[in-house]
């Protein structure tokens, strides 16, 4: 059976970006079908091949590196240098549709590698810049990291318990949705040059898609002008909407509306909360969010969490386990979306990665290259995309270029 095509088939990208905002958006393109060209430093390469451990068993890869980079051929390229300037320049002439760059700001252009002196040159050209804080404002020349993006942006004043210190997510979001809406920036771009055939610059900081996330929360303070208190894992907006403690272990609780907590209550004999009103409707819940708290609590210790999982899920009230991540890809939901891919690496060993959750009916993603070792690809795409010669190769080997 012909493989479906990816809905990016034939469009071509310089990958200029480490670590993760920018290795996300273009994994992303490239599971959609793009050709990406990740261009590393010579004996080094991307930051996170070196962010171990762990190391992906019988390999001498990161697990890091692995998660941020299928799908992308390695050429090692010193682009301080003209001579590696000048190869950037022949991959865009030889038809380049997209650079994205990490860079800080204004760090390309000391190699002339910049927006403002391509966009003549290569007037199609896509170039988006993903940095901490955008290519303007008093903050651009700041270098932008997760960790102080999540303090800075909001999200740490927000998540943790109420009686603890500030908080932040337990895996990098901050640049996580940077790298994605970095990818939404680029399908557009690309839309748009579709239909007039020009090119354009895409600017995302990650402090400016960190605000973007805040969402609901974002507008809880400024409809009211207060700061939203933490809450550990209560809802803002809705009660109960968090975790209880169950006879064995705990459950996420999650009911959305009044009429699911009324079957909540008529189901497991609390029917006289239904005639108070502070349990009355969900505003009242949320204002009175405490003894909603305290009065649930003995109830859902009654049973295992199991049990309650049984119950409510034949009710359609919104429940679930709080899985640890053994029990996430145990999961029989996981396995059956196919949630983790084999790929054979270049090491000769298998690696699992994490799979696309883009389901496309048509064009779906796939999974062409495993992670590539650095500069896996360097004579391939020199050699063959730009024709140079063996002995143009070892020249430039020669001298620390590739």
């Amino acid at each position: 059976m012909t493989q479906a095509k990816g809905a990016l088939q034939g469009v071509r990208v310089l990958d200029l970006t480490r670590v993760l905002a920018g290795p996300t958006c273009t994994q992303m393109l490239g599971d959609l079908g793009a050709e990406i060209v990740k261009i590393e430093r010579p004996e080094s390469g991307d930051d996170t091949r070196g962010f171990a451990p762990p190391f992906w068993p019988g390999t001498r890869e990161s697990a890091y590196f692995l998660g941020a980079n299928r799908n992308k051929q390695s050429v090692t390229l010193d682009i301080a240098k003209p001579e590696g300037q000048a190869i950037i320049h022949r991959l865009l002439e030889g038809g380049c549709d997209i650079l994205v760059e990490n860079f800080k700001v204004g760090a390309l252009a000391k190699y002339g590698l910049g927006w403002d002196q391509l966009r003549q040159k290569y007037p199609r050209l896509i170039y988006c810049s993903i940095t901490g804080f955008g290519q303007t404002g008093p903050y651009a020349p700041r270098p932008g990291y997760d960790a102080l993006v999540q303090a800075m942006g909001g999200i740490m004043s927000l998540t943790g318990d109420p009686s603890g210190p500030p908080q932040k997510v337990g895996v990098p979001i901050a640049d996580l949705f940077a790298g994605l809406y970095g990818c939404i920036g680029v399908l557009a771009a690309l839309n748009h040059r579709n239909a007039t055939g020009e090119g354009q610059r895409i600017d995302i900081g990650m402090l400016d898609a960190h605000v973007a996330w805040l969402a609901n929360q974002a507008m809880n303070y400024l409809a009211t002008g207060e700061n939203p208190p933490r809450l550990g894992n209560q809802h803002p907006n809705i009660a109960p909407y968090q975790e209880f403690p169950t006879k064995d272990g705990y459950i996420i609780l999650a009911i959305g509306n009044d009429p699911t907590f009324e079957r909540f209550c008529r189901s497991f004999g609390q029917e006289q909360l239904l005639a108070d009103p502070r349990f009355a409707t969900n505003a009242s819940r949320v204002q009175n969010r405490q003894l909603v708290t305290e009065t649930l609590t003995p109830v859902m210790r009654s049973l295992t969490t199991a049990e309650w999982i049984e119950q409510l899920e034949a009710l359609k009230i919104g429940c679930g386990p709080i899985n640890t991540l053994d029990q996430v890809f145990a999961d029989p939901q996981v396995k059956a979306r196919d949630c983790v891919v084999e790929m054979r690496h270049a090491s000769g060993e298998t690696v699992q990665v994490i799979a696309n959750p883009v389901r496309l009916s048509a064009t779906p993603p796939q999974y062409r290259l495993p992670p590539p070792v650095l500069g896996e690809h360097t004579e391939a795409v020199l050699g063959g995309t730009l024709g140079m010669t063996e002995a143009e190769l070892a020249a430039l080997r020669a001298k620390a270029i590739i």
